[in-house]
């Protein structure tokens, strides 16, 4: 399988010019999962800005190996073109036992310097605590591939957050999710052009 099959080639774009790219990433793969709906709804907020390119990135979609190979797999390049490629980065997790989903660990592990000096953000859903312990643990990995996390998220109750469709009713995400896009425009916005001046070093 051609790396370019799975996403269009676009490394020799101009990476200061037009929108900023934004992946959206569904961090959940397990069955009757209320993130592809909750990223669905986000990125209708997001599509909304004429500053975002958005990308709705489905890791149930993304085929990567179950074991992490001596040389890189076409799929895990083309995984990693894709990473490469955003500006910005919004994960859509669920909290599992405390923690956020292994599919989605093994999605942020396989690529490296391609998270670095970008900035990205957090929509969580859950029980009692909405998600907020699984982006607690994802902010020190993010932080170790050198992104930038930002302080505002978005965090959803269930089943109470979401209406009979499983989509966001809580009246107070709307206004969450701008603050995110605004905070993620600004540092992805400030950061592009410092990585077109200066690369950084990972």
């Amino acid at each position: 399988m051609e790396t370019t099959e799975l996403y269009p080639d676009t490394s020799n774009e101009n990476s200061t010019a037009g929108p900023l790219r934004l992946a959206v990433i569904i961090g959940s793969t397990r069955q009757g999962r209320a993130g592809a709906a909750i990223a669905r709804w986000f990125a209708t907020h997001a599509e909304a800005r004429d500053e975002f390119d958005v990308d709705v990135v489905d890791l149930l979609e993304v085929p990567l190996p179950d074991r992490m190979p001596e040389e890189p797999t076409p799929e895990q390049q083309a995984w990693a073109a894709r990473v490469d490629r955003a500006d910005a980065y919004v994960v859509v997790t669920p909290e599992y036992n405390h923690s956020f989903p292994a599919a989605l660990k093994h999605a942020i592990d396989f690529p490296y310097q391609e998270w670095a000096a970008k900035p990205v953000g957090f929509v969580s859903y859950g029980g009692v605590a909405r998600g907020l312990r699984a982006v607690e643990q994802l902010r020190l990995v993010f932080a170790e591939l050198h992104a930038v996390s930002m302080r505002d998220g978005v965090s959803i109750a269930l089943p109470d957050g979401l209406d009979d469709t499983g989509w966001v009713r809580d009246p107070h995400a709307a206004g969450a999710a701008k603050t995110l896009l605004d905070q993620l425009e600004w540092w992805a916005a400030a950061l592009r052009t410092a990585r077109a001046d200066r690369p950084y070093a990972v």
